[in-house]
């Protein structure tokens, strides 16, 4: 059974277009490591301008595999460098009833 997930990154200053392309990497090697579903993610952007990508796991099984993957280690390493990762209720939006967000993809 897959498992959406909210990933949110809030960029370093100065950081932004280095988190854009990591962002645009991120599926294409979960995908290669086997871990996440064919279906496609949703990116956006908050109002104090974090990144927040929705996705598929494969399944429970699969993130943690993840936290043991060498290529997933490496490639959030890099995510570290440039971005902070948070948590949804410090985005503003998801206060609000009807949550809205500026597309990215």
């Amino acid at each position: 059974m897959g498992r959406i997930t909210f990933a949110i990154y809030r960029p370093k200053a100065g950081k932004e277009k280095e988190l854009l392309q990591l962002v645009k990497e991120h599926l294409p090697i979960l995908k290669g490591q086997n871990l996440v579903t064919d279906r496609k993610p949703i990116v956006m952007q908050s109002k104090d301008k974090c990144i927040i990508e929705v996705f598929e796991w494969l399944s429970r099984s699969a993130i943690d595999q993840a936290h043991g993957n060498p290529e997933v280690q490496k490639l959030w390493g890099r995510f570290g460098e440039v971005c902070d990762f948070e948590v949804a209720k410090n985005i503003p939006e998801f206060s609000e009833m009807f949550s809205e967000f500026e597309p990215i993809n």
